[in-house]
């Protein structure tokens, strides 16, 4: 669980953190809270959109009990891109973006690794939803070997509509999965391409894999049937490069 030393709370405190150009990675807000400032603070979330949640007030008092007032937030650790902005910028360097998207990754070490990896293997951003994903924690950095201060990272509001975006600007979709029949080595992988990587219990959606030019799977010979995630994409980054680098 995060903590009180994390986050700041009160409203008016949390107003001006956004005001201040702030990014919010978290906001709780109490059920029923009303009065001039918590409307003054629902303005500033709206117009920022910033994700918040409506919580029992014990939710908030598991994290303190100091004057909270109702609303509590935890700030952004990074700051995040949007892939919209990058995007053009990797195509003006001449090169061909390399884009990971994360599909319901939660574990931050996990998260953190596999930006470690994707910095090391030359990708250009990762994308994560704002929600059901991963929280950028000193956990994540430390993971990371402090690659997330540097290493783009995109939360968009929707993972769907962010891949809708980058196929429509000429991306190929590739998606990981077990129960894919082609293997990473047998796909060509080169050229413009956002790999998706799902968390490992659930995978990767069906709404993403609807929207795949490629299902690539690692083959595995073990008791296990399945890898880490940060162990999956460190392999199949590692095939993009052999097969991007042989051209």
């Amino acid at each position: 669980m995060q903590k009180e030393t994390d986050c700041i709370f009160g409203i008016r405190p949390v107003i001006e953190a956004i005001k201040a150009g702030k990014q919010i990675d978290r906001l709780l807000i109490k059920q029923g809270l009303q009065g001039e400032l918590y409307h003054e603070l629902m303005t500033e979330v709206k117009t920022h959109n910033i994700v918040y949640q409506i919580v029992p007030i014990e939710r908030i008092e598991l994290v303190t009990r100091k004057n909270h007032q109702g609303v509590l937030a935890w700030l952004s650790v990074i700051e995040y891109q949007y892939i919209a902005n990058l995007l053009p910028m990797i195509y003006e360097k001449g090169e061909d973006p390399l884009i990971i998207a994360l599909d319901g990754v939660s574990d931050v070490r996990n998260f953190g690794a596999i930006v470690r990896t994707a910095d090391c293997l030359g990708a250009h951003a990762i994308i994560i939803p704002e929600k059901g994903s991963a929280r950028i924690t000193a956990d994540a950095v430390k993971t990371s070997a402090g690659a997330l201060h540097s290493f783009p990272v995109c939360r968009e509001r929707s993972i769907v509509r962010a891949i809708e975006f980058l196929k429509e600007s000429g991306l190929k979709v590739i998606c990981a999965g077990e129960k894919s029949g082609t293997k990473a080595s047998e796909v060509k992988l080169t050229g413009p391409s956002v790999l998706i990587l799902g968390a490992e219990d659930k995978g990767v959606s069906r709404e993403l894999i609807s929207l795949s030019d490629n299902q690539i799977m690692i083959p595995m010979t073990g008791s296990i049937g399945s890898l880490n995630v940060s162990v999956a994409a460190g392999i199949l980054l590692y095939e993009i490069v052999r097969q991007r680098t042989k051209q």
